[in-house]
């Protein structure tokens, strides 16, 4: 027979204690709250209503909910609400490929329209450079050799 020694570390009391040996004493965040598709709530709304007393307490344990919750359950499926959640999905609506296809287009469209802008822009600053740059020349060439700079 063998027999297995484990080495833990007693600190004597008064003694000092490393940080890394204490535990985080911080609470996390306050939990978020559980959401459940209308789906689910059909689902285990029915399961629940065919099973018997035993069988329901079951469910609820597996399940991690409580008797309040099917209450507040069937009320909703008895007004309608749960039907209404189920026939349509969250989120925006799709759009058709026409409206699709419009939209990137538009925003193509957008796009090129800035460049042109742009390219105009150079366009007409490299005119007044060229017409400036002429200038320049046309006032060396007409200035006499022997006059010095200024």
């Amino acid at each position: 027979m063998t027999q297995t020694v484990s080495t833990v570390a007693v600190v004597p009391v008064g003694h000092a204690v490393r940080v890394e040996d204490v535990p985080d004493p911080e609470v996390g965040e306050r939990a978020s709250r559980r959401t459940y598709t209308a789906r689910y709530k059909l689902e285990i709304l029915a399961e629940y209503e065919r099973l018997d007393k035993a069988g329901k307490g079951a469910l609820l344990r597996r399940e991690g909910l409580y008797t309040s919750l099917i209450s507040a359950w069937r009320e909703q499926r008895d007004k309608g609400a749960l039907a209404a959640l189920s026939a349509t999905s969250r989120g925006p609506q799709p759009a058709d490929p026409a409206a699709r296809e419009n939209e990137r287009l538009a925003a193509a469209n957008a796009r090129l329209q800035a460049e042109l802008d742009q390219a105009r822009a150079v366009i007409r600053v490299q005119g007044e450079l060229s017409a400036l740059l002429q200038q320049l020349s046309k006032q060396s060439a007409d200035r006499p050799e022997s006059e010095p700079e200024t």
